[in-house]
């Protein structure tokens, strides 16, 4: 059995009842950063063995972790902060346990980029969400080919490239309404609102701290198809 279980974003009463029984009972804990996880663990009173898993080296240990669910125990995965998977560690674990027929439950809790949505103001019934943009290689094409995304779209960014990121979405799709929270859940938390050049003003003022999420408003300028119909 896998579990992969959201861990707090900023704010540890955010851990579920769930997530704790879950973890007391596996034989096996998986986490990006060990002493980042050992701190939640403590906390919540959890003593179980811990394993580093993250991007560096995911790949070279799935296949044993695979033979050891086979033969019996159960793990967790959990990431420094929200849902594994979700730009974070995860996906390459459960697909493989999939394949395997391994069972895979994944819990409801934390994640950044659901509370950003709803609390931008922005169309939220239908939303796309991007992540993080290429760094460089990519990172043009990419945002060519959001510019006619009719939805609300959601990316995470660092506060070092938020700026530049604005700038870019500003020259490649023209003014548009966005949303930046930053902190979430934590005593500093910030939501602010407005156009791309009111965000990019904001900002070159207000130097930035923190995990951000950014919440675009889709290109509302697409023309609508006829409602006339196609004569037979």
């Amino acid at each position: 059995m896998l579990y992969l279980v959201p861990t707090p974003i900023g704010n540890l009463a955010d851990m579920t009842f769930r997530a704790i029984e879950v973890l007391k009972s596996v034989d096996l804990i998986l986490c990006e950063d060990t002493r980042s996880s050992g701190k939640l663990l403590k906390h919540y009173e959890i003593k179980k063995p811990l394993m580093a898993y993250h991007q560096h080296n995911e790949h070279k240990v799935t296949e044993s972790l695979i033979s050891r669910m086979q033969a019996g125990e159960t793990m967790a995965v959990i990431t420094d902060a929200g849902t594994p998977a979700i730009s974070d560690p995860g996906f390459l674990l459960s697909r493989e346990c999939i394949e395997k027929e391994i069972e895979v439950q994944t819990l409801p809790g934390a994640t950044a980029f659901v509370p950003a949505l709803v609390n931008s103001g922005l169309a939220c019934e239908k939303f796309v969400f991007e992540g993080f943009l290429p760094h460089k290689k990519g990172r043009q094409s990419r945002i060519l080919a959001l510019e006619n995304e009719e939805r609300t779209i959601v990316f995470y960014e660092s506060p070092h490239r938020l700026i530049k990121t604005l700038n870019q979405l500003k020259e490649f799709w023209g003014e548009r309404k966005a949303s930046v929270s930053r902190e979430l859940s934590k005593v500093y938390e910030e939501n602010i609102r407005g156009t791309f050049s009111e965000l990019i003003a904001y900002y070159k003022n207000n130097p930035l701290k923190g995990e951000i999420v950014l919440v675009v408003e889709g290109n509302q300028e697409i023309k609508k198809p006829s409602k006339k119909k196609m004569s037979s």
